[in-house]
C-alpha cells in the first residue's frame, strides 16, 4: 500500500493510458484511470486526486467541457490537458478557462513528468487542510459538517482525544459565512478555575485583585466570528449559569460590569467525555447541554477509519520535514501495512509522534516498520507455544483482506480503502494465491 501522490489520467485510448499510467508510476505517482469525462467525474466523487491529466478528443464530453465541469466543482484541482490537434487558439481558450497546461502529443515522458511536478497540488476539497476525508466514514462526517457550517446552528463535537476535534471546528469556520472574521479556541481545562469566567466574559479594571486594566473576554474578541469552548465537561457548575444566559441572551457582562455587551457569535463545543452522562449524574446542567448540542458531530476514532491512515501519515511526512529537516521521504508498503492495521489508541495525535519519530530513526529516505517503533500485535497463542508474534507480512494480509470484505470483495474500493493501485491488489492477491493463503477469485 502506498499514498503517493495520486493523478487521475482520462484518456479514451487503452494503449496511451496505460502508458501514461506506467510512466506516472514508475516516478512514484500513484494513478487512477478513466476513459471518458463521465467516467471521470465519478472517480472525483471517490478520491481527489493532486492533479487531472486529461485528453481532449473524447467521445461524449470533450477535455474542453470536462475542464469547465472540474473548474465549477473541484476549483482548486489542476488540469493539465493533451491533444494531437495542437491548435493554438483551442489552447489559449483552455488556458483561460482555467486549464493550468496544454501539452500538445506527441510529447516526451521527461516533458509530461515536468509539467505534473510543476502543476500538481496536494489535493484539498474534502481534504481540506488537514482534514484527510478518504475513508466513507470520514466523508459522511464532512458532508454532515460542510452542511452545518452554513448554518449558526451550534455544534457539540465529540470523540476520542486526539481524533482532530478543533481541526473539524476550524473546516466549519471556514466553510461558513463568517470565515473572515475571527475564530478563537479555548481550552476550558487549561485555564485554572479563578481565571476562567475573566477569560471567557472580561473583566473591568479593578474587579478582582491585579486586575489594574479592562479586559475584554474570549467572546468579546470573537465578535462576529467563531469561539470553540474544547473541554467544555471541565466548566465548573457556577460558570455554567453565566455561559448559558449569555448563549441565551446574545449579549455578556464582564466581570466587575454594570451592562451587558451585545454579542454575535457562533459557539462551538468540544468534549472527549459523555456529556448525557455527566447531565445524569448532576455534573452538567441539562438546559446548557441542550443549547450546545444542537447539532451533534461524532469523530469517529482512527481505528474506526483505517482508509484515512496512509493518507494521513503522508500529510504529517510533509507537515514534519521541515522540522526534521528530512524532506522527500515515504514508507515502504510494510511501514504503510503496520501503520493501518494499528489500533491507535492515542488517534492522529499519536500517528503524529510516530511518523516524526520514523523519520528521525530511519537512515535513509524509506520508513521501514522497524522505525516505526509501533507495538508489535501478538497473534492467537498456540497450545504449548505461547504467544507467537506476527509478522509485518501477516499483518499486511490481513490488511488487505479485511478492506476487500469491508469493500464487499470489490478490488476497486478496496484498492481506495488501502491507499493502493489495483494493480498492486491484484499483485498480492495473486501472490497470497498462489502460496495458498487464500483460495478462489471471488472478487469484483
Amino acid at each position: 500500500m502506498n499514498a503517493k501522490p495520486l493523478v487521475l489520467v482520462v484518456e479514451d485510448d487503452a494503449a496511451l493510458r496505460e502508458a501514461l499510467a506506467d510512466t506516472l508510476e514508475l516516478n512514484g505517482y500513484a494513478v487512477a484511470l478513466a476513459c471518458s469525462a463521465e467516467e471521470a467525474l465519478a472517480r472525483l466523487e471517490e478520491d481527489l486526486p493532486g492533479l487531472m491529466l486529461s485528453d481532449v478528443q473524447m467521445p461524449g464530453q470533450d477535455g474542453h467541457a470536462l475542464l469547465q465541469a472540474v473548474k465549477a466543482g473541484h476549483p482548486g484541482l489542476p488540469v493539465v490537458l493533451m491533444t494531437a490537434y495542437g491548435q493554438i487558439d483551442k489552447a489559449v481558450q483552455a488556458m483561460r478557462d482555467g486549464a493550468a497546461d496544454y501539452l500538445p502529443k506527441p510529447f516526451e515522458p521527461d516533458r509530461l513528468l515536468a509539467a505534473v511536478a510543476r502543476h500538481y497540488r496536494q489535493p484539498v476539497g474534502e481534504a481540506d487542510d488537514a482534514v484527510v476525508a478518504h475513508d466513507p466514514a470520514t466523508r459522511t462526517l464532512m458532508a454532515l459538517a460542510r452542511r452545518v457550517a452554513a448554518t449558526d446552528a451550534s455544534v457539540l463535537l465529540t470523540g476520542e482525544s486526539g481524533v482532530g476535534k478543533e481541526v473539524l471546528a476550524r473546516y466549519i469556520h471556514r466553510h461558513s459565512h463568517r470565515r473572515e472574521r475571527p475564530f478563537l479556541a479555548v481550552n476550558c481545562a487549561a485555564i485554572p478555575e479563578n481565571l476562567l469566567e475573566a477569560t471567557l466574559f472580561g473583566h473591568e479594571k479593578g474587579a478582582f485583585t491585579g486586575a489594574a486594566a479592562s479586559q475584554p473576554g474570549k467572546f468579546e474578541q470573537a465578535q462576529g466570528g467563531v469561539i470553540l469552548l474544547d473541554e467544555i465537561s471541565e466548566i465548573p457548575m457556577h460558570l455554567q449559569v453565566k455561559l448559558l444566559r449569555v448563549l441565551q441572551e446574545k449579549e455578556v457582562e464582564r466581570l466587575g460590569g454594570r451592562g451587558a455587551i451585545s454579542l454575535d457569535v457562533r459557539v462551538l463545543a468540544a468534549t472527549n467525555c459523555d456529556l448525557s452522562e455527566r447531565v445524569r449524574s448532576g455534573r452538567f446542567r441539562e438546559d446548557l447541554y441542550y443549547r450546545l448540542n444542537v447539532f451533534p458531530l461524532e469523530i469517529p476514532p482512527l481505528r474506526a477509519r483505517r482508509g484515512d491512515i496512509p493518507f494521513l501519515a503522508r500529510y504529517c511526512l510533509e507537515r514534519f520535514a521541515a522540522t526534521v529537516g528530512r524532506p522527500g521521504m515515504g514508507f515502504s508498503d510494510a511501514a504503510l501495512a503496520a501503520l493501518t492495521a494499528y489500533d491507535w489508541p492515542g488517534n492522529i495525535r499519536e500517528l503524529g509522534n510516530v511518523v516524526q519519530r520514523a523519520m528521525i530513526m530511519a537512515p535513509g529516505q524509506t520508513i521501514e516498520p522497524a522505525h516505526l517503533m509501533l507495538p508489535v500485535p501478538v497473534a492467537a497463542v498456540e497450545p504449548g507455544k505461547g504467544e507467537v508474534r506476527r509478522s509485518i507480512k501477516e499483518l499486511e494480509r490481513e490488511t488487505i483482506l479485511r478492506a476487500l470484505a469491508e469493500s464487499g470483495g470489490s478490488r476497486k474500493k478496496a484498492a481506495q480503502i488501502l491507499g493502493m493501485s489495483e494493480r498492486t491488489l491484484r499483485y498480492k492477491l495473486q501472490r497470497y494465491r498462489e502460496k495458498g493463503e487464500i483460495e478462489g477469485d471471488n472478487l469484483l
